[in-house]
C-alpha cells in the first residue's frame, strides 16, 4: 500500500468517526442512564482537525513535496 492511499484511508476513516461522535453528541441526553461519560462533541473537533492536516499531507503528497 502506498502512502498516498494510506493516507487518505486515514483521512476518509477519521471523517467517517467524526461523523458518528457529531451524531452520538447532538443526542439527547437521558438523566435516567446517568451522565454521559464520553464527551462525543470534544472527539468530533478532534477528528476533524486530524482529518484537515491528513488532508493537507495528502495533497504534500501528490504535489511531491
Amino acid at each position: 500500500m502506498t502512502e498516498q492511499n494510506l493516507t487518505l484511508s486515514l483521512v476518509i476513516g477519521a471523517l467517517l468517526l467524526a461523523v458518528f461522535c457529531g451524531w452520538r453528541g447532538a443526542k439527547k441526553s437521558n438523566p435516567f442512564k446517568g451522565p454521559r461519560m464520553i464527551p462525543w462533541r470534544a472527539l468530533m473537533l478532534i477528528l476533524v482537525t486530524a482529518s484537515l492536516l491528513g488532508l493537507v499531507h495528502y495533497v504534500d503528497l501528490l504535489r511531491g513535496i
